[in-house]
């Protein structure tokens, strides 16, 4: 089986700190930070869920999924972006036109414009890092250590492991794309 890379998100140990916002944006001089962090509930912002003394908050990371079958790559029309064999989606801003019509195609709201508003930009899954053996900085920083990466298709990596042994699930599964970014689903609290 080929290698194919990818993000964990354990919901269980994400405390919602935003190391990772604050990593990502740090590492890759990025006009805004290309993951964002929200409370799983958005009517519920900053609340949280049960009954007392038994409450809880859940975070929802959120990055580029890095799409099996990545609906941007077939939208670009400079084709700047493309999919390399290993797993991650990757941007060529040389290539890029700024036409923004990759924006309109990623069903997860991944790609942003920079703050010049001339090109886009998304995660790179810090490919300069994993180039050299190293893991994407988010997860190195994530207080919680709550973003494990890793090969999804080999369990001896800390993500394969993850998702070959722990409850997973997929955004936007319906959609066909095939998320490299699985997330592990919080417990509820006791008494609900």
């Amino acid at each position: 089986m080929s290698k194919r890379l990818g993000l964990v998100i354990d919901q269980e140990r994400c405390i919602g700190c935003e190391a990772c916002t604050v990593a990502c944006r740090l590492e890759n001089q990025a006009t805004a930070p290309w993951i964002r962090v929200e409370t799983m509930h958005a009517s519920q912002k900053d609340t949280p869920e049960g009954r007392f003394p038994e409450l809880s908050m859940t975070f929802l990371p959120h990055v580029c999924q890095h799409c099996d079958r990545p609906p941007c790559v077939d939208a670009c029309p400079a084709l700047a972006l493309s999919k390399r064999e290993d797993g991650p989606v990757v941007l060529d801003r040389e290539a890029c036109d700024g036409c923004q019509t990759c924006i309109s195609a990623c069903p997860y709201d991944a790609i942003r414009v920079s703050s010049d508003g001339l090109l886009v930009e998304k995660c790179t899954l810090c490919l300069h890092r994993i180039d050299q053996g190293l893991i994407p900085f988010c997860a190195l920083c994530c207080e919680g250590q709550a973003i494990l990466f890793g090969d999804l298709n080999d369990p001896r990596s800390d993500a394969g492991r993850f998702v070959a042994n722990e409850p997973t699930y997929q955004l936007r599964p319906e959609l066909g794309t095939g998320p490299s970014v699985y997330y592990g689903p919080p417990k509820k609290p006791r008494g609900l």
